[in-house]
């Protein structure tokens, strides 16, 4: 069983080959989803597996092959990006943000090409987060190069505007201004590009609804109920418009303390869980209230990268796993197949 999307391997179509010589056999397993910590555990598992039915000689070869899926009815795939997974919230203050760049980042660790671009045009808060500034470059005038942090590619509007300055923006000029972002960002060969959208579901999300090419989303919410009515219409708005939900990611699950290291549910429990089952989504992880968390994003080193063996960075990476676990699951793209077909009079 693969545990980061709960189907067997074979029903995952990841066995691609088995071969017997002798007492000697010869497995080869292709997963559709980045996983560079946990292969040697997944090859060890196999071969335990096999052993334990009699077989003496066990070799196992896993690689890894991302793949661009299906997105919305009408759009194809970015160029440059294989996957975009939208990180969404029903309202803010929920650590949506902090999910998302971390997200990237043990998306990155676990050995995929990762972007994220912060869709939140009025309150960019990306740029702190990877303790980046200043304008990006261009060498064309046309077109910008994303910046780079912890080998993450990264575009915001707050790269492009003074930190203190108001963006007074109507919905029309900031859904273009998102769009400018994806379109004239030189991505280079994603294999995902993460999107942190700003909370609600407002003009921006509309605009990614139906001209950003979205392969997957994420809801993040907090176990209050305020926090779950709001992110049940986050969940809703993405059904609506056939995005797929890849699960649900529960944010301040528990308080640890400090001093003592004593847990308390302060904003409730199960509430992720709950909304994860009713909805029959997938419940991808709980995230502790961790005063280390808070600390890592503001000084621009996120908890991924600036303690890598903490228990908060495990689970980064297992949600990370299990979201592109869930998407590799999903129908594929099959649009760079088709020729393209031209009618014209001769």
């Amino acid at each position: 069983m693969d545990p980061n999307h709960g189907l067997d391997l074979v029903t995952a179509k990841s066995v691609k080959g088995i071969t017997i010589d002798g007492d000697q056999v010869n497995v080869k397993i292709e997963l559709g989803y980045p996983a560079k910590s946990m292969i040697g555990t997944l090859q060890a598992a196999i071969s335990q597996h096999l052993q334990s039915l009699g077989v003496e000689k066990v070799t196992v070869e896993v690689t890894v092959k991302i793949i661009p899926h299906a997105v919305q009815q009408a759009l194809k795939p970015h160029p440059q990006i294989k996957n975009i997974i939208a990180v969404a919230s029903g309202k803010g203050g929920v650590g949506k943000s902090t999910t998302a760049v971390n997200l990237a980042l043990a998306l990155a660790a676990e050995g995929a090409t990762v972007g994220i671009l912060d869709a939140d045009i009025y309150g960019p808060s990306i740029p702190t987060m990877l303790g980046l500034s200043g304008l990006p470059e261009s060498h064309d005038n046309k077109s910008m190069m994303p910046k780079v942090a912890y080998g993450v590619q990264t575009i915001s509007i707050g790269y492009l505007v003074q930190a203190e300055q108001a963006m007074i923006w109507r919905g029309p000029m900031a859904t273009n201004a998102l769009q400018q972002l994806l379109r004239d960002t030189n991505w280079e060969h994603l294999d995902y590009l993460v999107i942190d959208l700003p909370p609600g579901t407002g003009d921006i999300q509309l605009t990614l609804a139906q001209h950003i090419p979205v392969s997957g989303a994420i809801i993040v919410t907090t176990p209050q109920d305020i926090a779950l009515i709001d992110a049940q219409r986050g969940l809703a708005m993405f059904a609506k418009v056939n995005v797929p939900v890849l699960g649900v990611v529960e944010n301040m699950s528990l308080h640890i303390c400090s001093q003592c290291g004593h847990e308390e549910a302060i904003f409730g429990a199960g509430g992720g869980v709950a909304m994860a089952e009713t909805n029959r989504v997938d419940f991808l992880g709980a995230l502790p209230l961790d005063i280390n968390i808070r600390q890592d994003a503001d000084l621009g080193r996120p908890t991924v990268v600036a303690d890598p063996d903490s228990r908060a960075a495990e689970i980064y990476r297992s949600i990370a796993r299990k979201t592109a676990a869930k998407l590799a699951l999903k129908a594929k793209d099959f649009s760079s197949r088709f020729p393209t077909i031209v009618v014209q009079n001769s």
